[in-house]
């Protein structure tokens, strides 16, 4: 069992959901953005989601592209993610990378998931990566030992569905709303049925993210998926009050994922 699975399975135990919290790395600053995510282990965070700044984010909305500028426009490399993992897998939580495949692919596939093992990275999240052209990634990840984590999305088919979840080992990641990353007032009543979809396919454990930013929406996605993952919502409160803030919405979280 890996230690995404032992963090799910620990979570369940509880008869909870696991809370998942991003921060690009970099983001304010290298040192601050390992203090941060500190704090939101602290503060009750399961498993960190670290992001590979890119600057073409495709799948990210204002807020994160901001942040991810700020950590570009720093200097911010994949030495310094990998950096960023080591310092945070010290808290003993599993830390993942999320990148788009470009820098994987310029920074070589089998290279970036053997210095990712050698941090101590658990997994990677790869949110443009199609299953079908996933064969390098696959044989690379299975060599390192390091999870594959892939999307869907309220428009996947279930024969999408499927085909993700035979490429993927750590958890599935169920899009909540369509579109980009960003905190939103309400999410999607159609989320529910995707996690079902998902779990027909898949005894893996699903998390719901995108748009997921207050303690409300956190609690009611825990009532049927394994987990809960916020981004924006980190990225704002750190902006607005640093690593204590982070340590402070990471609670306030953590407190609305038990199961009624």
């Amino acid at each position: 069992m890996s230690l995404i699975h032992e963090a799910f399975a620990k979570a369940k135990a509880e008869n909870r959901a696991a809370l998942i919290g991003y921060l690009p790395a970099g983001y304010p600053s290298r040192e601050c953005a390992i203090e941060c995510i500190k704090a939101m282990v602290e503060g009750g965070v399961d498993i960190v989601e670290i992001g590979l700044p890119y600057s073409d984010p495709v799948m990210d909305g204002p807020t994160i592209q901001d942040a991810v500028d700020i950590s570009l426009a720093a200097g911010t490399k994949t030495a310094d993610v990998m950096a960023t993992v080591a310092a945070v897998s010290e808290t003993g939580a599993p830390a993942l990378v999320m990148s788009y495949w470009n820098p994987i692919e310029r920074y070589g596939v089998d290279k970036f998931a053997s210095d990712l093992q050698s941090a101590h990275g658990v997994g990677v999240i790869t949110p443009d990566l199609t299953p079908e052209e996933a064969c390098d990634w696959v044989g690379a990840t299975d060599k390192a030992e390091v999870d594959r984590v892939f999307l869907v999305a309220l428009s996947s088919s279930d024969e999408r569905i499927a085909r993700v979840a035979e490429v993927t080992t750590g958890f599935i990641y169920a899009g909540a709303v369509m579109g980009v990353t960003g905190a939103r007032t309400s999410l999607s009543d159609e989320v529910r049925g995707l996690v079902d979809r998902v779990r027909k396919h898949s005894d893996l454990p699903v998390a719901v993210g995108l748009g997921v930013s207050t303690p409300e929406q956190a609690h009611e996605i825990a009532q049927y998926a394994d987990g809960v993952i916020v981004g924006s919502a980190f990225v704002t409160a750190i902006k607005q009050g640093g690593a204590a803030a982070a340590g402070e919405l990471a609670s306030a979280l953590a407190s609305g994922l038990g199961r009624v």
